[in-house]
């Protein structure tokens, strides 16, 4: 095998990894509950009342989570506790909020230019 087929071959399970991540984020209740997490561990029930939706359907979307290596649990005591375990998100989070807010007062200057005689 070549170096450049090589190369391509590890490149392509890395971006693959990076899509399963994407993928998993591409949910806005699991985008939510991502978020959350960013600011510390949380039970099942408080990612229940922050999305909700039923029990067994946070717990999907947990799974979804935890799949994609994005969050991980603890048992403390008798409670379970989520937790963000791709650190690197709320960076990324932030970031993208802060593009949406810069498109979203783009816009508004540009309704404001066209409205101006």
């Amino acid at each position: 095998m070549s170096n450049l087929s090589l190369g391509f071959s590890q490149n392509r399970k890395y971006l693959e990894g990076q899509a399963r991540i994407f993928k998993a984020l591409g949910h806005p209740s699991r985008l939510l509950m991502a978020e959350a997490l960013t600011r510390g561990p949380l039970c099942v029930a408080e990612l229940q009342r922050l999305v909700g939706a039923d029990m067994s359907t946070v717990s999907r979307h947990l799974a979804v989570l935890k799949a994609a290596d994005i969050v991980a649990d603890e048992k403390r005591g008798l409670h379970v506790y989520d937790r963000l375990k791709l650190n690197c998100l709320a960076q990324f989070l932030a970031g993208t909020a802060s593009a949406l807010s810069r498109q979203a007062q783009e816009r508004q200057a540009q309704l404001a230019a066209m409205m101006t005689p």
